[in-house]
């Protein structure tokens, strides 16, 4: 009898999902292009190219790492395309970035990322213990958001329902409903329902009203009441590019991957006959063959090119109809701004916000990145980082461009005024304090989960063989979700290739399926 599988991080119930069994490498030669360099796009990579797959990775920006990507500025700065949490639940993320951090030395824990409301209001999470449902039972007692007369407002079903999930049925369940309409119903203190549900569903930059509620219960399950894991987080200790995307780049040359950033994908060229390769048209002109071709490019991206393949029967035509109704949503903001003075030493090196206008979070960089440090020590200033999740013009008409100062339809000044305003009243020693530089960026490339039914969301399969799709906006049946959805993807795409050429797949590790209220919660799969 073989030994059982270790799980991968402190929760002993995490469950494995076995990749499909085969030969340690492909036994024929196997060509596949990877369109898109983000998580997914890295993770299927390398899933293939460890098993002997002729792979390459194309990649428009001139760096990896996708939504979680980084680059230089002039001054030995950098930039980012926002803060990210690398939270311990994220077993296949870190699998990944193991091949070239074996020990993850560059991830260093944060202590603790307290949410504040306007009123105020502030909730901890460093005191919680890990495991449900002390977890759940310690926030109640302790929250100040949550006072126990509150207890009385909530509807019992609801609240229930957070602790009786069943995956993948309980995606299901909420077909229709957005996490909008299962906040009013399940009637939390205000303070709690915006610190400890609001705020992460507009982590997914989007408006609880456009965002479905079984999104919303399922990382409610992942985070929080279904993981032993806890609700503390690492991040890097430098720049996503020095310490993440570009040692990964150097894994995926040194075992043969043909790696091309600054490369765009013109369009994808399905096999006209049985035998003929994929083609993948680059920009420069170009054509790659291939046997199969995993698309793990953003939703819009990943709408126009597959988009254009011709539909020959009902279930393309199906697939067609699904991947169009696809959306994205709202723009977001991040402003990093470097200061000429030092933010207070008590302040929080992460801070999310709940009711200061735009802001979402703020992050003080000097305080974990080794770049954001070396400024800092260098010039007696911090390096501070704001976040605005979901700017939306359709919702507030005073941030919508006027011609003049616009990106993506977001009035680029108006916005930074209003970052900075609440900057100033979350922190208000930074009033005092000059900008030496900015960056501002505005970005809408993020898939919106809405409220449409679960099952009409794309999958990582399609009707084209020889076609995968990988991101974080493709349909998986289990609790993960943000970059980790987008890492297990990469690695079910890669081993959807492999098992029909006969090859071992990889295995996946989640959060259990399973709720604390039901019974074979911890079996295993």
């Amino acid at each position: 009898m073989s030994p059982r599988p270790i799980p991968p991080g402190r929760d002993r119930r995490a469950v494995r999902h076995p990749g499909p069994a085969g030969a340690a490498r492909v036994q024929e030669q196997r060509r596949v292009v990877v369109v898109g360099g983000g998580i997914a796009g890295i993770a299927a990579a390398t899933v293939l190219v460890e098993r002997g797959v002729q792979v390459t990775l194309v990649e428009a920006q001139d760096q990896l790492g996708g939504r979680v990507r980084a680059w230089p500025l002039e001054g030995d700065r950098t930039m980012s395309r926002g803060f990210h949490a690398f939270f311990r639940q994220y077993y296949t993320l870190r699998s990944l970035l193991r091949r070239a951090d074996p020990t993850l030395a560059h991830l260093v824990p944060v202590p603790d990322y307290p949410l504040r409301r306007g009123d105020g209001l502030t909730d901890s999470f460093a005191v919680l213990p890990p495991s449900p449902p002390a977890n759940l039972a310690t926030f109640v007692v302790r929250s100040p958001t949550f006072p126990l007369s509150g207890l009385a407002s909530v509807h019992l079903p609801s609240a229930i329902e957070l602790i009786n999930v069943s995956y993948p049925e309980s995606h299901e369940r909420y077909d229709g409903e957005s996490a909008e309409a299962f906040l009013d119903r399940l009637r939390f203190p205000e303070g709690a329902r915006h610190l400890a549900l609001e705020v992460f569903a507009r982590s997914f930059f989007a408006h609880p009203d456009d965002f479905g509620a079984g999104e919303l219960v399922g990382m409610f399950h992942a985070y929080f009441t279904g993981s032993s894991e806890g609700l503390l987080f690492d991040v890097p200790d430098d720049d996503y590019d020095t310490v993440l995307w570009e040692p990964l780049h150097r894994y995926l040359l040194a075992r043969g991957a043909d790696v091309r950033t600054g490369t765009r994908v013109q369009d994808l060229g399905a096999p006209g006959e049985e035998g003929a390769p994929w083609q993948v048209r680059l920009g420069a002109g170009e054509t790659l063959d291939a046997d199969a071709v995993v698309l793990a490019t953003d939703p819009r991206t990943t709408r126009a090119l597959a988009g254009e393949l011709s539909a020959a029967g009902p279930d393309q035509q199906d697939w067609h109809r699904r991947l169009a109704a696809g959306h994205n949503a709202p723009p977001f903001v991040v402003l990093r701004l470097w200061l000429d003075g030092l933010v207070e030493a008590g302040r929080e090196a992460f801070l999310g916000t709940s009711g200061f206008d735009l802001l979402d979070n703020v992050t003080v960089l000097e305080r974990f990145e080794a770049g954001a440090a070396r400024w800092s020590d260098e010039h007696g200033g911090s390096v501070v980082e704001l976040h605005a999740y979901a700017v939306d013009p359709s919702r507030d008409p005073s941030l919508a461009a006027d011609g003049g100062s616009g990106e993506r339809g977001v009035d680029i000044a108006a916005v930074r005024e209003r970052l900075l305003r609440s900057l100033h009243e979350v922190y208000p020693e930074t009033a005092a304090l000059a900008v030496r530089h900015e960056e501002l960026l505005v970005e809408d490339d993020c898939g919106l989960v809405g409220t449409g039914p679960w099952r009409d969301r794309p999958t990582v399969s399609t009707p084209y063989p020889g076609l995968v799709l990988a991101g974080d906006g493709v349909r998986v049946d289990w609790p993960v979700a943000l970059m980790e959805r987008a890492a297990v993807t990469g690695v079910l795409a890669a081993n959807e290739l492999l098992g029909g050429w006969g090859a071992q797949g990889e295995d996946v590790w989640t959060v259990p399926l399973q709720g604390i209220l039901r019974p074979g919660r911890y079996r295993s799969r």
